[in-house]
């Protein structure tokens, strides 16, 4: 028997982001009053509060931040998977993401690693994961 992978549930307000994913594109929020960054979606600027914000596209280049080794999955649909790196990256705009670092040994991640955006389908969704920015 195979178990599902659990994955995102997109929202209204999360849409644009997973519409963009699929296309292989990482948008960001952008708020039209004080120009800032933002990930994950929010209905307000969480550094001035301005409710107007557009979506922006993003270079999907950064490092990482922090991360750890998964040894122990934490849903049995992910025994396979492991062992993998979940890190924060720190994009290059500011905002830091939850992910997964793909294309490299997860012993070899370190802080400080320049990554880029990996598109990933699983399960009729484009899930976005960071590899070494240099392959």
């Amino acid at each position: 028997m195979t178990i599902a992978k659990p994955g995102p549930t997109p929202v209204p307000l999360t849409e644009p982001f997973w519409a963009a994913a699929r296309r292989g594109e990482l948008l960001l929020q952008h708020c039209r009053a004080c120009g800032h960054h933002q990930h994950y979606p929010r209905v307000l600027c969480t550094r001035c509060w301005h409710r107007e914000l557009d979506w922006v596209p993003s270079a999907g280049r950064g490092r990482v931040w922090t991360f750890t080794v998964v040894h122990r999955p934490g849903h049995p649909a992910w025994t396979d998977d492991v062992p993998y790196a979940l890190a924060i990256v720190e994009l290059d705009e500011g905002p830091r993401l939850l992910t997964n670092v793909v294309g490299i040994d997860p012993v070899d991640v370190e802080v400080g690693l320049r990554v880029g955006a990996r598109f990933t389908e699983r399960d009729g969704t484009t899930l976005v994961q960071f590899g070494p920015e240099d392959s």
